[in-house]
């Protein structure tokens, strides 16, 4: 399911599914850590002895951010149970705290007795093994902790706080929880509980007919008991409503670059535009981290997630926070990778987590039998791109300097050499779907435009720029290899059997990435040629948008078409027809498949990693960041050729 809400300030991170449930909990690094790998945070209303979990059917849902800003606004009503909830919510910018603003409205006309419940399912730190829940009676709330993480759980109405609280076992034995207590409407006060454990808490509200009450609902996170009750005290002088106004208004001026950026775009675009930056600034850690994706659902199809730092996806992502004027996240990104790039190549791995450790892979280190370390080469050359364009966009000579000695010169040295001399293309690696070994058309691109960079920034910093840019030319001319001599195609690779090199012909929208990143002019034949047959091959018919390539496997259900559309694909073809337009007339396609996007977003601007041919539903992971970061660029390009077509 997707998430439609998520809220973050860089170190804590929530996201609510459709349901209402809050099934994402990171602390204190986005991406790692999900204290809840899925399980909910789920909430339960009692009126006058009938009990519904609000995530079951008989319940309505309608979910938005306020216009510019992470802070959500939710309404979910029961007509069973006569009760409408509207809650404001949000994770503080400046503290660890989520901060839920509740009016429970009585739709009936005889006054009831209204009671909240909600139920915590923590395995801390990934694991329910050692975990201790227990009431906390000065800061009147449930603390769950391990290690260095402690949760507060508590919340207060117009007349007090907490009714009724429970510790309990749950998952082991024949414990189910606490969250089967709650539904009698009342809690057993058990007071602590420790191993695989979970707590519900309650609060007992008053609503006369036709008339809302408020509740308050907070999750206060800290790495200390200490440092947890200084926090709550400063919180609990404050208030809720402070925090929410706050948090509103920093993220409504931090979005407010982008917003006139694009105001020439229609406003169904301008808006999803505006909120995709900011859902994409909310898979950001802290610490430079740029994770992918945080939506957990993703392992009921495998016992992995997304929840890493993909070099390629944040080397793109950074180039369009950039151009969004956040410098700032893009030279923290930087310095990130610059402290995990290996000595032994000297080239970036697959993916990291979000404290810069090597990721899961399903790369082998052997290959054909013989040892090799498992790379994407063009991961690397994006962030040499990357970190060239950066500095055109913010002219930072001194950082440029300690990239180009930390990761610039190690890695532009590996792949100027990682090549055969006698082709001038790179040796094999793996394609950037992850899928392949080969020599990729998108990858050859990547490097070349790596390499340039490099070339580009040696010359800045006055350093030897002659290995770089000789080899760059060198692949130029092996890249006329990869073209099809008949109909000027690229190929997808050249597969190494034995010592030729064999074409794969199979049509991907990956090698629409000689064009976008300038390697030939878009008004090269070989550029239109290959445009036109991905598109012709690739475009979804009736629901439309652009699959990866002929036959993709991932998330595939419908045999008959070429795959599932995929938001990044797409936005790249409408970035080609945008490169390409010669007039303003040229523009109506390109902007056609900005507002297809614009469709597929979710109520509250949610954009997914692909959706089903058929149907359109969201598959994989939802939100994905490097969907957001996509179509922000796409935006963002459109505009600008408007503006030099006059």
């Amino acid at each position: 399911m997707p998430r439609p809400l998520v809220f973050s300030n860089g170190s804590f991170f929530i996201g609510i599914d459709p349901r209402y449930a809050i099934r994402d909990l990171f602390y204190p690094q986005v991406g790692r850590w999900n204290h809840l790998s899925g399980h909910p945070i789920r909430m339960g209303i009692w009126v006058d002895g009938e009990f519904s979990w609000v995530h079951e059917d008989s319940w309505t849902y309608d979910f938005k951010y306020k216009p510019g800003s992470l802070s959500g606004e939710s309404r979910i009503a029961n007509q069973d149970l006569k009760i409408e909830i509207v809650s404001t919510e949000s994770i503080s910018h400046r503290e660890n705290l989520f901060t839920r603003n509740m009016r429970v409205r009585n739709l009936a006309s005889k006054d009831v007795v209204v009671k909240v419940f909600f139920s915590h399912d923590l395995r801390i730190m990934e694991s329910d093994i050692g975990d201790t829940a227990f009431y906390h009676p000065d800061m009147d709330g449930v603390i769950h902790y391990k290690g260095p993480c402690y949760f507060l759980f508590g919340g207060r109405t117009e007349h007090g706080g907490i009714h009724q609280y429970a510790t309990g076992l749950k998952g082991f034995g024949d414990y189910e929880g606490t969250w089967r207590d709650a539904e009698d409407g009342d809690l057993s006060m058990n007071s602590i509980a420790q191993g695989s454990v979970d707590s519900t808490i309650s609060f007992r509200i008053e609503v006369p007919g036709h008339v809302e009450t408020s509740l308050e609902y907070w999750i206060l996170a800290s790495d200390d008991l200490e440092r947890l009750e200084k926090s709550f005290r400063e919180f609990r002088d404050s208030g809720c409503d402070k925090h929410l106004e706050a948090t509103y208004d920093h993220w409504f001026a931090w979005s407010s670059f982008a917003r006139g950026r694009v105001s020439a775009l229609p406003e169904a675009v301008q808006i999803e535009c505006e909120q995709s930056l900011l859902l994409a600034r909310s898979h950001i850690d802290n610490g430079g981290a740029i994770i992918a994706a945080v939506d957990s659902d993703i392992m009921t199809t495998n016992r992995a997630n997304y929840c890493y730092m993909w070099p390629r996806d944040g080397a793109l992502i950074s180039a369009v926070l950039d151009a969004a004027g956040q410098h700032h996240l893009p030279r923290a990104f930087f310095e990130f990778c610059n402290r995990i790039l290996p000595t032994n190549p000297p080239i970036l791995r697959q993916k990291y987590t979000a404290d810069g450790k090597l990721g899961a892979t399903w790369h082998p280190w052997v290959v054909d039998g013989k040892p090799h370390v498992p790379f994407q080469e063009d991961e690397t050359a994006l962030m040499i791109v990357a970190m060239w364009e950066h500095h055109r966009a913010f002219n930072d000579l001194e950082a440029l300097s300690k990239h180009f000695e930390r990761f610039v010169k190690p890695a532009a040295d590996f792949i100027a050499g990682y090549r055969d001399k006698s082709t001038g293309l790179p040796h094999p690696s793996y394609d950037l779907w992850e899928e392949r070994f080969g020599v990729h058309a998108h990858t050859v691109a990547t490097v070349i435009a790596g390499l340039e960079a490099a070339a580009n920034i040696a010359v800045e910093l006055n350093e030897d720029a002659d290995a770089y840019a000789e080899a760059a030319n060198h692949m130029r001319e092996g890249l006329n290899r990869m073209v099809d001599p008949k109909s000027g195609v690229f190929f997808r690779r050249l597969v190494v059997d034995g010592k030729k090199l064999r074409p794969d012909w199979v049509v991907d929208s990956a090698t629409l990435q000689v064009g976008l990143l300038g390697i030939l002019p878009p008004s090269d034949p070989r550029v239109q040629a290959t445009a036109r047959l991905v598109e012709e091959r690739l475009w979804i018919a009736g629901l439309g948008g652009l699959a990866r390539y002929e036959g993709d496997y991932y998330f595939r259900r419908h045999e008959n078409l070429p795959g599932n559309p995929w938001i990044i694909c797409t936005c790249w073809l409408a970035q080609h027809h945008i490169m390409s337009a010669a007039s303003i007339g040229d523009l109506k396609k390109p902007l056609e498949m900005i507002e297809w996007v614009c469709r597929q977003a979710t109520a509250t601007g949610v954009l997914p990693e692909q959706i089903d041919a058929v149907t359109g539903e969201h598959l994989s992971v939802s939100p994905l960041t490097w969907s957001h970061a996509e179509f922000v660029k796409t935006c963002f390009d459109y505009v600008g050729k408007v503006a030099e077509l006059g």
